[in-house]
């Protein structure tokens, strides 16, 4: 019987001692509690998550469908949090390493709750604010985003007893012979602010440099802006080129021009040219795809007596600013040019020589 005695005394020793001194019933409670809230975590993402998620997508703001949808990993990891500080306050154990983790728990869900709702907020600033650019928004989210993530870790290092004083010192150093090598990198940053600052262009506005590139802008980031070519090819230009460089907006074009030049033979008379000039300028005024007012000049007078031709100028503009309508426009226009040229019993010049030759 000694031997059993012996037994069942060293069995609740090893209970009662556990591990790291921690009574193994407490273990055992806290995994019990734990696991519970690991099973609630699953509920709530699973019914109540859902639940809401449906509930949201039937009104029409889209604030709380994009705020419900940000929040639902933070939401996820709460129980957890709450489950390790729940379980944990069971165990007879010094609260130093416990009470860091518990600390460090809840300064990842604060933090990455704050990264996470600056998406939904930054919705409605884009929908309301006219003073910046959709652009310079989107830039400034990203680098608020970097920042919160960048002091969410720099608080847990601290918690751990990690001071970041010294290693941002330590970093200096190699942060100056980086920035050495890093001078494009700088001046393409600085260059993409200027770019969203003056609202140079936006995503989707269709610009050319010369002698770099043209098509439609796809995005705007911190060293270089996609732009997609009109042969559909994809193109990454550095943002240094955009701020040295006069950009072209045609997206901001208020009405497309027609700057022409009408080359007449010689032989078209006094009569006839008046009367082609008249016709034509008519022709505009009374079409309802052409623009008359101040802003957009019409003008269709005799320019040069050139080598070959009467050359009359014709200027103006449509009201599209549209690229395909603007060649619609262009094309019904040569027609009508062609038919008042005939009608007139006049003829298009072309260049040509003419050769004297002299009998002896």
């Amino acid at each position: 019987m000694s031997v059993l005695e012996n037994f069942k005394n060293l069995f609740l020793d090893v209970w009662k001692d556990g591990v790291s001194g921690i009574n193994i019933s407490e273990i055992v409670i806290a995994l019990a509690i734990f696991t519970f809230f690991l099973f609630l975590r699953g509920v709530f993402s699973k019914f109540v998550v859902k639940k809401l998620e449906k509930y949201v997508s039937k009104t029409s703001n889209g604030f709380d469908n994009s705020l419900v949808h940000s929040m639902e990993g933070p939401a996820k990891f709460f129980p957890i949090v709450l489950g390790f500080f729940v379980s944990t306050s069971y165990l007879t154990v010094e609260s130093g390493t416990v009470d860091v983790i518990n600390r460090s728990l809840m300064t990842v869900l604060i933090f990455w709750t704050f990264h996470q709702v600056i998406g939904p907020f930054s919705a409605v600033i884009k929908s309301a604010g006219g003073l910046l650019s959709r652009d310079l928004i989107n830039w400034i989210i990203k680098a608020i985003k970097v920042l919160i993530l960048v002091l969410g870790f720099a608080a847990v290092l601290d918690l751990w007893g990690i001071k970041i004083g010294p290693i941002i010192a330590g970093l200096g150093l190699f942060g100056v012979a980086v920035a050495l090598g890093a001078q494009d990198l700088f001046k393409n940053l600085i260059s993409g602010i200027l770019v969203l600052v003056e609202r140079r262009f936006q995503v989707g506005d269709w610009i050319f440099v010369d002698g770099i590139i043209e098509g439609t802008v796809e995005n705007i980031g911190f060293r270089s802006t996609v732009v997609r070519r009109f042969d559909k090819s994809l193109a990454t230009i550095p943002n240094f080129q955009f701020a040295e460089k006069a950009v072209i907006n045609n997206s901001q074009i208020t009405n497309r021009r027609i700057n022409w030049i009408i080359g007449l033979e010689y032989r078209t008379t006094s009569e006839q040219l008046k009367t082609i000039k008249e016709q034509i300028e008519n022709f505009i005024k009374k079409n309802e795809n052409f623009s008359t007012t101040t802003d957009t000049i019409l003008s269709v007078k005799i320019d040069q007596f050139a080598a070959s031709s009467i050359d009359i100028k014709l200027i103006c503009f449509t009201k599209t600013s549209a690229y395909l309508e603007w060649m619609n426009v262009k094309d019904i226009l040569a027609i009508e040019i062609k038919d008042i040229v005939e009608k007139n019993k006049a003829s298009f010049a072309f260049p040509s020589t003419s050769i004297y030759v002299e009998k002896n």
